[in-house]
């Protein structure tokens, strides 16, 4: 397994981190696929365009309507929308490899979805081989 590591500077974010796991596959080699895993409760992972930094936005802008700060939540730590989202958004994808390259569409690019940053965390990359 690999890991890489992601520092977030906003308490919502999506950090591109297409560039590491294709790092990761190139070194690696071969074809497969690679499991991306957040190993956190209060971030995600999931691909999306990458071409247009507004869709990020957008997408933030939608989740964070879909799951709005001032409800009544009864977790303590005051964090449970982060929870919420990391929920919808899930903690892994899977990425198709072909001779070492990552197969991803066109606009396609792999985000870290931070919603309770800023802070320092880890993906971890595993082969399928």
């Amino acid at each position: 397994m690999r890991e890489i590591q992601v520092r977030t500077r906003a308490r919502r974010e999506l950090v591109d981190i297409t560039r590491q796991v294709a790092a990761a596959a190139r070194e690696s080699g071969g074809s497969g696929a690679w499991l991306v895993f957040v190993p956190h409760t209060t971030a995600g992972v999931t691909i999306n365009e990458g071409a247009d930094p507004a869709v990020a936005d957008d997408i933030l802008t939608a989740l964070e309507a879909a799951v709005p700060e001032g409800q009544p939540w009864k977790h303590a730590e005051g964090n449970s929308p982060a929870h919420v989202l990391s929920t919808l958004v899930g903690s892994s994808v899977l990425v198709a490899v072909e001779d070492g390259e990552v197969a991803l569409g066109t606009w396609q690019s792999i985000f870290f979805c931070e919603f309770d940053g800023p802070r320092s965390r880890q993906v971890w990359l595993q082969k399928l081989e």
